[in-house]
């Protein structure tokens, strides 16, 4: 089996640093966050030092041989219920948004990925068992309030569903197994997704995880969804839940990726420098 180097990407500011390597796929995991509590509660997984100064935990996470890499943006100066659009990465914004989603995962080009965003009061853990591709949204905050294409999907049927290939049965029992009074569960109905941002990112994650899901791609994505978490739960909870439903997925990847042929040490600097779009 052919080798090859896992890139270290850095965003914002970290010169380098170092991480496995393995063979053949990058072993990246992508997580994108929204709205409070989501955002912060994968922050510890972001590169960007301005947005993690205490440093990015996501280097061979927990000794999996998965990095685990988080994107969301920022609220100042915004307050609850309407946190509005944010700014930085992944504004609440259907350009931005899907500007963003492309230019990051053609960087890393992850083995699979995770959209959070926040969900219905209370404190939850809804697995969304499929996301739309609509061809009606609600307006979101600025310029074109609709995606400049919908369904944004043209291979697809329009307002047909994508379904999620998390490990959702695992997930759900391991957080509701926890012990953290959060209820998990999957969401089987039709409107799961609902019509705002959150559809749309959701739908995006099982769009890539489509377009590169046969084995022959060196960039194969294996496991793709979206999971919204409930208004009121305490970031502590939040982030325990999100290390349950990474184990849960890091476990069912190691039965889907082909063990690689060798692994390597590789200390790079900074690779994504490329803005976003504004």
């Amino acid at each position: 089996m052919r080798n090859s180097l896992l890139v270290a990407l850095a965003l914002g500011g970290s010169s380098a640093f170092s991480t496995v390597a393995y063979a053949d796929y990058t072993r990246n995991i992508m997580l994108v966050g929204y709205w409070p509590p989501t955002n912060n509660m994968i922050r510890r997984f972001s590169t960007n030092t301005t947005q993690n100064p205490g440093g990015w935990q996501g280097a061979n996470w927990q000794q999996s041989g998965y990095n685990i890499y988080s994107f969301f943006p920022e609220f100042p100066g915004a307050t609850e219920p309407n946190w509005g659009k944010g700014i930085g990465d992944f504004e609440v914004d259907y350009q931005d948004t899907s500007a963003d989603f492309w230019r990051i995962t053609a960087q890393i080009k992850p083995c699979a990925m995770i959209a959070f965003t926040r969900g219905n009061p209370g404190i939850s853990w809804e697995i969304e068992s499929r996301n739309r591709n609509r061809t009606s949204w609600t307006a979101d905050y600025f310029g074109n309030p609709f995606p400049d294409q919908s369904p944004p999907d043209s291979s697809y049927g329009a307002n047909a569903y994508r379904n999620s290939s998390l490990p959702m049965d695992s997930i759900m029992a391991a957080v509701n197994g926890s012990g953290l009074g959060i209820n998990a569960y999957i969401d089987r109905t039709a409107a799961a997704g609902g019509t705002f941002l959150s559809e749309y990112l959701g739908y995006h994650t099982l769009w890539y995880q489509h377009l590169h899901r046969q084995a022959s791609d060196p960039s194969q994505c294996f496991a793709a969804g979206h999971i919204h978490v409930g208004i009121s739960t305490p970031p502590a909870v939040a982030e325990a839940a999100t290390n349950l439903t990474l184990a849960s997925l890091t476990h069912y990847l190691d039965t889907l990726i082909p063990t690689p042929g060798s692994m390597a040490t590789v200390s790079l600097g900074a690779i994504l420098m490329v803005r976003r779009r504004r």
